[in-house]
């Protein structure tokens, strides 16, 4: 058992924060910053809350993190009260965040100039992944730090894995989203053919999933695609955000991304079309409009 904080209690870190109690038995404090929401959670879950991420960093072994951006993230850890100001010596900061490659970097930096570790550790899985427990976490940081984190991680993930050195987590990340936003965009551009070929979708969908085609999208997103439905899952402003750290790094990196850029346009057009909110899959809603 260790001692645990946990920042930001949204969609993803409200449920991660309970398997750090339920699964593996530490001791957790919360902070977020709608109090009432880590009182909830405490309630719940038998936990701590702490007003401010300093103090909820204070004696903690290990801190996770869950917020939204590197705005975000930087709000919660650099500052009078951020966590950095609390964390003792040799403890470990993990960063669950979806952020940019730099902000990893220069809070690993930070870390290490502390006299604690830092390791960048987004998530892939969606809502569902963090409320079963089942996600997949890449991880950017020393052997060392990694060593320490993964036990805890290991309460809510099915897969994490240590890809290199501090950035190498969101680096990741990035090749992950890029990849759904194709897979995405094809999926809709094969039941929005289909539909107007006149064939069943459910039979065609049953027959390419045994093939080449098949993918997690097409099994777990075609059917609500095929009803319409995307209220549910991964949100397109979600999307959107990722996909604007993607196309920042290639332009950094010398990357061509043609595709992504302009899943990206397309996701914009969703948006226009009242999707902010919808699942990234509402990409065939644009085609059917």
């Amino acid at each position: 058992m260790a001692k645990v904080a946990f920042l930001g209690l949204g969609v993803m870190g409200y449920p991660m924060a309970g398997h750090l109690v339920a699964k593996g038995g530490h001791e957790v404090t919360v902070y977020n910053r709608t109090p009432a929401k880590a009182k909830q959670w405490a309630e719940k879950f038998k936990g701590k809350t702490a007003a401010t991420p300093k103090a909820a960093a204070e004696g903690q072994d290990f801190v996770m993190c869950c917020v939204g951006n590197d705005n975000d993230l930087r709000a919660v850890t650099i500052g009078a009260d951020g966590a950095f100001a609390g964390m003792k010596k040799g403890a470990t900061f993990v960063d669950h965040t979806t952020a940019s490659a730099e902000v990893a970097r220069e809070l690993d930096a930070a870390a290490t100039k502390a006299g604690f570790q830092f390791v960048d550790a987004p998530v892939s899985g969606g809502q569902a992944g963090a409320e079963n427990g089942v996600l997949t976490v890449m991880c950017g940081g020393s052997k060392e730090a990694y060593a320490g984190a993964e036990p805890v991680i290991a309460a809510y993930a099915r897969m994490c894995k240590l890809l290199g050195p501090a950035g190498s987590g969101q680096l990741t990340k990035m090749v992950n989203q890029i990849c759904i936003a194709g897979l995405v965009q094809g999926l809709s551009e094969g039941i929005h053919f289909a539909k107007k070929s006149g064939l069943d979708i459910a039979s065609v969908i049953e027959t390419i999933s045994k093939g080449a085609a098949q993918s997690w999208q097409m099994e777990n997103r075609y059917k609500t695609m095929n009803e319409g439905k995307y209220d549910f899952g991964f949100a397109v402003e979600w999307m959107r955000k990722d996909l604007s750290i993607c196309l920042a790094e290639a332009r950094r990196n010398g990357a061509h991304l043609p595709a992504t850029a302009l899943v990206d346009q397309f996701y914009s057009e969703v948006e226009k079309m009242g999707g902010k909110r919808w699942d990234t899959s509402s990409l065939l809603a644009r085609l059917e409009k």
